[in-house]
């Protein structure tokens, strides 16, 4: 997961913020794009497109799981569950 960490920070793959548009607007990571975890399984070509690794987050963790479970299921590889922002806000400005 290091490297994984290591090439978010270098700007060289996709944070993908998976909870509502609201909770995106008010708080979220600086770079990230925001899918809806209902939106999901609709966006499933764009999410494919965009740079590897893909880490998803949302506020705790439950959605990011169930949205990262889904990217994986329809072939994609290098997706992680990144948990919930302010865990993953650490992460990143800490190592």
């Amino acid at each position: 997961m290091q490297n994984v960490i290591q090439s978010i920070k270098e700007k060289k793959g996709t944070l993908l913020d998976v909870r509502s548009e609201m909770e995106f607007e008010t708080e979220h990571i600086p770079g990230a794009i925001n899918i809806p975890l209902e939106t999901i399984e609709a966006s499933l070509s764009k999410i494919a497109e965009m740079p590897k690794p893909i880490v998803v987050y949302c506020l705790s963790g439950g959605r990011s799981g169930i949205a990262s479970g889904l990217i994986k299921q329809s072939g994609l590889q290098e997706v992680y569950n990144g948990g919930g922002i302010h865990n993953l806000l650490n992460i990143l400005n800490n190592n």
